[in-house]
C-alpha cells in the first residue's frame, strides 16, 4: 500500500485560497441578492427570516466540526462499532433536543438573541446573567481554538512537518483568515449560505470517497476492524457504554445547550420552522460521523494496520487511510471536505460571539432598547428614529466585527499553545470544554420549564460545578481512570441540579 501523501507548501497554500475566495464570491452573491432591512439585524440574527431547509443545513455543518471529522473515525478506530454508535447517537440527540427547547425559548422571547439574555430576563438577576456570559464566551473561544488546532494538524501532516514549524503556524493562520473575512461581510447570513454549500460538498464528498475506500480494501477489511483496536462490535458493550458512552453523551447534549451558536440559529430559523429545521439538521450531521467511521474499521484491521505518524494526533487516522487507499488527487478532495466542516464551525463561533457581545455585553439607554424592539415588531419609525436607529446599526455592527476579530486572534494563539502541551490531543481538549458546558446545561433548561427556578441556586450550583466539579474531572483524564471520569462528569450535572431543587422561588400565592 502506499504511503502516506505528502503535499507541496504551494500546493496547499493555493488550495486555502481558492477555497477562501470561493466562499467569499459566494457570501457577495448572497448578500446582493437578499435585500436586507436593518444591517444590523441582517448581520446577527438574519432577520429572523431562514427557512427550515437552510436553517436545519447550518445547524448541520456547524455542529460538523473537528470532532465529528477526526473523533468519529477515532472513536470507530479504537473502540469499534460500540465507539461510533456512543459517539454518533448522543451527537444526534444533542441537535434533536432543540426541536423542544427552540419553539420554547421563541414563545417566550419572540425578539431574543441569545441564551444569556434570556436568563437576564427570565431570572431577573444580574450576577448570574454576568455567571452566564463566561462559559458561553469560553465555549466560543474553544470552538475557534479546537477547529485551529484540529486543521493545523491535518495540514502539517500533509506537508510531512511538525506542527509547530513556521509553515504549518502560517496554515492555521489562513485557516483562522478565511472564515473571518467572509464572515465579516454579512455576519450570521454569510454563516447560513457557506453553511448549505459546505454540507452539500461534505455529504457529497463522502459519498464518493467512503464507498470508493470500502471497495479498495474490502468488506473484509471492514469486518476485521468493527471491535476497532481494543473496543467492542457489540453497540450496548456496558464497558464501554460506561466509560465512553456516559461521559460523551453528558458532553455532547450539553455542548448544544450551551452553545450559542444553536440559540442565535433558534432565533434566526422562522418561528414555524423550528422543529423541522432542528430535525432535519440532526438527521443531516448522522451522515457525517456514520460514513467517516468505515474509515475508523479499515485503520483498525490487522492487515490494514493503519497507525499516524510520531508527534501527530491521533484522531487524524482517517487522513492516513485515505491517503493509503486512494489517488492523490482525492486527498485534495478530502482535505477540501475537511476544510467545509472545520470552517462552518469556525465562522459559526465568531457570529454567536458576536451576537453575546452586542447584545449581552453593550450597554444600551431605555430609549435604545424600545427604539430596537419596536422596529422589530413593524412600528413605524419617524424620520429621526429611522437616522437614531441606523447610527446605533452601526455602532453594532462594528462591535460585532471587532469581537470577531479579537476572538479569532485569541483562539489563534490558544491553538498555538495546545500544541505545544505534550500528550495533550483533540479528545482532551473536547471533553474539558463540554464538561465546562455542562455547568450551566441543567439551569438552562430547567430555565424554560420551571418557574420556581430561583437565581440563588443557579449562581451556587454553577460555581461548585465549576470550580469543583471541572477539576476533578480534569484530574480523572490525567490519571485515565474511567470510574472517576464517569463519576466527576454526572458530579458536574448533578451538583447544578440539587442546588437548583434545594433553593426554589416561594409558590406564588393567588389572591382571595
Amino acid at each position: 500500500m502506499n504511503a502516506i501523501v505528502h503535499l507541496s507548501i504551494g500546493a496547499t497554500y493555493l488550495l486555502l485560497l481558492a477555497f477562501g475566495l470561493f466562499m467569499l464570491a459566494a457570501t457577495y452573491l448572497f448578500a446582493w441578492w437578499q435585500k436586507s432591512t436593518s444591517i444590523a439585524e441582517n448581520f446577527l440574527i438574519a432577520e429572523r427570516r431562514v427557512n427550515w431547509f437552510l436553517g436545519g443545513s447550518s445547524i448541520a455543518a456547524s455542529w460538523i466540526w473537528a470532532p465529528a471529522v477526526f473523533v468519529s473515525t477515532l472513536f470507530a478506530y479504537q473502540y469499534g462499532l460500540a465507539g461510533l454508535f456512543w459517539f454518533t447517537v448522543p451527537n444526534m440527540a444533542a441537535l434533536a433536543i432543540f426541536a423542544l427547547l427552540a419553539p420554547r425559548i421563541r414563545a417566550k422571547m419572540p425578539y431574543g438573541y441569545t441564551l444569556p439574555q434570556w436568563i437576564g430576563h427570565a431570572l431577573g438577576d444580574e450576577k448570574v446573567h454576568k455567571l452566564y456570559l463566561y462559559p458561553f464566551f469560553f465555549y466560543q473561544l474553544m470552538s475557534i481554538t479546537v477547529q485551529l488546532y484540529a486543521g493545523g494538524n491535518l495540514l502539517a501532516l500533509l506537508l510531512g512537518i511538525p506542527v509547530y514549524q513556521a509553515t504549518a503556524v502560517v496554515t492555521i493562520a489562513m485557516l483562522a483568515a478565511i472564515p473571518l473575512i467572509y464572515s465579516l461581510v454579512s455576519g450570521l447570513e454569510s454563516s447560513i449560505i457557506t453553511d448549505f454549500l459546505q454540507l452539500a460538498f461534505i455529504i457529497v464528498a463522502l459519498i464518493v470517497l467512503i464507498p470508493w475506500s470500502v471497495s479498495l480494501a474490502g468488506i473484509q477489511s471492514v469486518r476485521a476492524g468493527l471491535a476497532g483496536l481494543s473496543g467492542s462490535a457489540n453497540i450496548l458493550n456496558p464497558q464501554i457504554a460506561f466509560s465512553l458512552g456516559i461521559v460523551t453523551s453528558i458532553g455532547l447534549i450539553a455542548g448544544s445547550v450551551s452553545d450559542q451558536q444553536y440559540w442565535q440559529r433558534a432565533f434566526a430559523i422562522k418561528e414555524g420552522h423550528l422543529r423541522k429545521a432542528f430535525i432535519f439538521g440532526a438527521l443531516a450531521f448522522g451522515l457525517v460521523p456514520i460514513l467517516l467511521g468505515f474509515l475508523g474499521f479499515i485503520g483498525a484491521d490487522p492487515n490494514f494496520a493503519a497507525t499516524v505518524p510520531p508527534g501527530v494526533d491521533t484522531s487524524l487516522i482517517g487522513v492516513v487511510v485515505v491517503s493509503r487507499l486512494l489517488p492523490v488527487w482525492t486527498v485534495f478532495f478530502f482535505v477540501l471536505m475537511l476544510l467545509c466542516a472545520l470552517s462552518s464551525t469556525l465562522d459559526s463561533g465568531m457570529n454567536a460571539a458576536a451576537s453575546l457581545w452586542t447584545t449581552d455585553v453593550m450597554k444600551y439607554t431605555d430609549e435604545e432598547k424600545e427604539l430596537m424592539l419596536r422596529f422589530e415588531k413593524g412600528g413605524a419609525l419617524s424620520d429621526r428614529e429611522k437616522l437614531t436607529k441606523h447610527l446605533l446599526d452601526l455602532r453594532r455592527l462594528s462591535a460585532a466585527r471587532n469581537t470577531m476579530i479579537w476572538l479569532t486572534i485569541l483562539g489563534f494563539l490558544v491553538a498555538l499553545a495546545v500544541i505545544y502541551i505534550p500528550g495533550f490531543e483533540l479528545k482532551q481538549l473536547w471533553w474539558v470544554f463540554n464538561t465546562v458546558a455542562a455547568c450551566v446545561m441543567v439551569p438552562t433548561i430547567l430555565s424554560l420549564y420551571w418557574e420556581r427556578l430561583n437565581p440563588k441556586g443557579v449562581f451556587w450550583g454553577v460555581l461548585v460545578a465549576f470550580f469543583v466539579g471541572l477539576p476533578l474531572f480534569i484530574y480523572s483524564n490525567i490519571i485515565d481512570k474511567p470510574v472517576w471520569i464517569v463519576s466527576s462528569a454526572l458530579f458536574v450535572v448533578g451538583v447544578t441540579l440539587v442546588f437548583c431543587l434545594a433553593f426554589p422561588k416561594p409558590r406564588k400565592v393567588a389572591s382571595a
